[in-house]
């Protein structure tokens, strides 16, 4: 059972591993800092976990179990089994916390998030468009420009949306409620009108408007509240101007009188939606921004949460692999150490533009500090010993984590902000972290031969005695 000094100490080293952060922290308020660079530290950092986590992780989980007695495979399958549920874990938590707002934490995450919702609030407007029998025969690819010129209208019931004779200026989707169809003479009341049909969510009207232009032919009337989605013909048109195929398809449906044929050109809903959804430009610069700051409010549990899922697991580790001062975790400690650097600069800029305080920011980064204290002195308590079979199964169930963390965050990351050219760095962690592992290998010590056994050796020396004898 570790001491009390070994507890602080290895709860000072789990604080040393994660101080980092609050270096990243102050670069990302008060420097205007280079993104390659510390792209670059970031990739630096991965590779050098991935090369911690699989020799002084992965491979001595496995020469400690082959002492308990396991052969190669099964102890292959346990270490891998490890792995594997907690980069599972790490990826679904991670996933569910990005959701409710833990994306702004990261520039790639949040694109991911943003083109995300993107898709998610248009999926709907592009099923309704694909109801119409005129939109639905335009090119899906054109999707992006009608998206533009969608208006949304809210009236209260018994409010008119147009009456018999108004200019067909627009096109309607009931989005949510139902409307009425009024028949009656240009002489007469709404009060003796006929109801002649009603349509309810997903049912186009007005269509004709936006190929003539005419008049209308029937009132239309709220009968609830409502929902509707507009198209307005003026706007359609100056779509159709800086969209060539658009009015290219627009015209051959005019030509063939489209809309007293439509029945006859038919296309396949399901195929329109999927091409039309798949043709959506990227998120808006101006759009990404908007949703930043929305998604930010309120956020600030699932980023709490979010930091201390990628500094818990590392820490654990650590802890476990704690023997004392001069016998840590060294690549392990400085591939978290400058991992948190870049991670904490990119994520403060995120969050400012999330409309977060610099004190704020602060506190909320502070919590690293406090699960690497925790995690790092669970570590040691909890998964230390090496000859236990739950112990080695924890610790490569962090070892998992910490991968997942590697692949998930810090090399997407150190790519969105530097580019292809991070691969370099990433191999060049690597070869650090096999680097000591060769130095603190036994195997390579002095004195050691790395491949002759003991046995050996005295058969070696024993050949020529033999042999001096024999003469």
């Amino acid at each position: 059972m570790p001491n009390f000094v070994e507890i602080l100490t290895v709860g000072a080293v789990g604080l040393a591993t994660t101080s980092s952060s609050m270096v990243g922290v102050a670069i990302g308020l008060y420097t205007r800092f280079s993104r390659r660079v510390l792209a670059s530290v970031l990739a630096l950092a991965a590779g050098a976990l991935i090369g911690a986590l699989a020799i002084d992780l992965a491979f001595v989980g496995a020469e400690n179990l082959a002492v308990l007695g396991f052969t190669a495979q099964a102890a292959a399958l346990f270490v891998g089994g490890g792995f594997a549920l907690g980069a599972i874990i790490y990826y679904v938590t991670s996933k569910l916390l990005e959701r409710h707002g833990a994306a702004v934490r990261s520039a790639s995450h949040f694109s991911e998030y943003a083109e995300a919702r993107r898709q998610e609030e248009t999926q709907g407007l592009i099923e309704l468009l694909a109801g119409c029998s005129v939109l639905c025969h335009l090119p899906p690819e054109s999707i992006e420009s009608l998206l533009a010129s969608v208006i949304t209208r809210r009236l209260n019931a018994g409010d008119i949306v147009f009456r018999t004779g108004d200019p067909g200026d627009a096109l309607y989707i009931v989005a949510r409620g139902t409307v009425e169809v009024l028949a009656h003479g240009p002489d007469e009341s709404l009060d003796a009108a006929r109801i002649v049909d009603t349509m309810g969510q997903g049912q186009v009207f007005g269509e004709i408007a936006l190929l003539s232009g005419g008049v209308r032919t029937a009132t239309i009337r709220a009968v609830g509240p409502l929902e509707l989605l507009e198209i307005n013909k003026s706007t359609f048109d100056a779509q159709i101007q800086v969209d060539p195929v658009m009015a290219e398809a627009l015209a051959r449906l005019v030509h063939d009188r489209a809309v007293n044929r439509l029945g006859e050109h038919e296309t396949n809903p399901k195929a329109w939606i999927k091409l039309a959804g798949e043709s959506l430009d990227r998120i808006s610069e101006s759009q990404a921004r908007r949703l930043l700051a929305t998604v930010g409010q309120g956020a600030g549990l699932a980023i709490v949460f979010g930091n201390i899922l990628d500094t818990i697991p590392g820490c654990l580790v650590i802890g476990a692999h704690f023997k004392g001062v001069s016998n840590m975790s060294i690549t392990l400690m400085l591939g978290m150490f400058f991992g948190g650097i870049p991670e904490a600069a990119v994520s403060t800029v995120m969050l400012r533009k999330a409309g977060y305080s610099s004190v704020r920011i602060v506190c909320l980064w502070l919590t690293v500090l406090i699960a690497g204290i925790v995690a790092a002195i669970t570590g040691k308590l909890v998964l230390g010993d090496a000859e236990s079979l739950l112990p080695i199964f924890a610790q490569a169930l962090a070892g998992g984590a910490v991968l997942a963390l590697v692949a998930h965050t810090m090399i997407p990351e150190a790519i969105h902000e530097g580019g292809s050219v991070t691969v370099l760095p990433t191999v060049a962690g690597f070869l650090f972290a096999l680097y000591f592992a060769l130095v603190d290998s036994t195997v390579f010590m002095k004195g050691t031969p790395p491949c002759i056994s003991p046995t050996a050796q005295e058969s070696t020396v024993a050949m020529p005695s033999a042999a001096a004898t024999a003469h």
